[in-house]
């Protein structure tokens, strides 16, 4: 879990190397993680410790998921995801929510204790709303109460009288909110506060960007699910530059595992700077953030791959363009 020498600064630095952009989130997440477990390791009275359950903010693709499994492996703590829209659409919301809990304690091994002390992201929340054009099996509101017993923190019998309590588990939930920044714009604005020269602007500017609980009652979540959440963190969409990076620096980046691919068939793989601006301007297009990179790239890959592993003699392929041929670098024949 958390050694002595891990501190919210380290666990930024950990999670530099494998997610671009979003400073901020980084920093509120590291700490609402680093105050969980100490409070875990720390606090004699259990009882007495207040859950900080995260709502992590942002359009898809911002990276929330991708935060939560690079920390998750970073502590070494069993780590799963759930969609809540799947929950709103099934009539036996709380088999589905104990098909979740199952899941983790199967992410650790079987080793109930340590699936107690475990990660559960939970996506779409925002997708819970109370909506009147839209048909569901179960209500969002129906389901917000469902999850409130174990975000809170109980003891659950699960299959096979397999018991779990999640009073440490961390949850962390994850939306778009779409339409949340306009109910934010009606119901913020700090300029009623007396201020003074010295006064910092920056600290009146944060207050209002914070996301206010009553912005959540309104968005539509009600107000015992919302006080579940009381570490509330914003993403930011990914820029062109941020995406070109995402592809290209961190240590798993999709570039980096092609690399090694090439490589291990003795082949230097090279992909100019203005490919990955390609692909970052159509994922901009396709407005789905980093999810769509991926597929980008393996679509490019995917006819180079084809030829080179039956074509010893190339050892460089060089990508300079999506929209031109890729150039192959072969080895001269060998003269008899």
């Amino acid at each position: 879990m958390l050694s002595k020498e891990v501190t919210p600064s380290r666990i930024v630095k950990y999670l530099d190397q494998y997610v671009i952009g979003q400073e901020e989130a980084k920093k509120i997440l590291a700490v609402a993680v680093y105050s969980h477990y100490r409070k875990i390791a720390t606090v004699r009275d259990k009882g007495v410790i207040a859950k900080s359950n995260v709502l992590l903010i942002g359009n898809s693709g911002t990276g929330k998921t991708l935060l939560c499994e690079t920390l998750s492996g970073m502590l070494g703590v069993p780590f799963v995801t759930g969609n809540a829209t799947s929950l709103a659409q099934t009539q036996y919301v709380n088999e589905e929510i104990e098909a979740i809990l199952l899941r983790l304690i199967d992410k650790a091994g079987g080793d109930v204790a340590r699936a107690q002390l475990g990660i559960i992201f939970i996506d779409e929340i925002d997708k819970l709303k109370a909506s009147k054009t839209e048909a569901r099996v179960t209500s969002g509101e129906s389901v917000q109460h469902a999850l409130l017993k174990i975000m809170e923190g109980a003891p659950v019998k699960l299959k096979g009288d397999i018991f779990l309590d999640t009073t440490n588990i961390l949850f962390i939930c994850g939306g778009a909110f779409v339409g949340l920044e306009n109910i934010m714009s009606k119901t913020h604005g700090y300029g009623f506060i007396a201020t003074s020269d010295s006064d910092d602007q920056n600290i009146l500017d944060r207050l209002n960007k914070r996301v206010k609980p009553t912005d959540l009652f309104e968005f539509g979540l009600i107000p015992e699910f919302t006080g579940r959440l009381p570490v509330v963190a914003s993403f930011q969409n990914l820029s062109k530059e941020m995406l070109v990076r995402i592809m290209s620096v961190p240590k798993n980046s999709i570039y980096q595992q092609y690399t090694e691919i090439f490589r291990a068939e003795g082949v230097e793989l090279s992909i100019g700077q203005r490919v990955f601006e390609q692909i970052a301007e159509i994922a901009i297009e396709y407005k789905t953030g980093a999810r769509s990179l991926r597929g980008i790239f393996e679509e490019l890959m995917t006819p180079i791959l084809y030829v080179v592993p039956d074509n010893r003699d190339i050892f460089k392929v060089e990508v300079r363009t999506l929209f031109e041929e890729p150039l192959y670098s072969r080895k001269p024949p060998a003269t008899t």
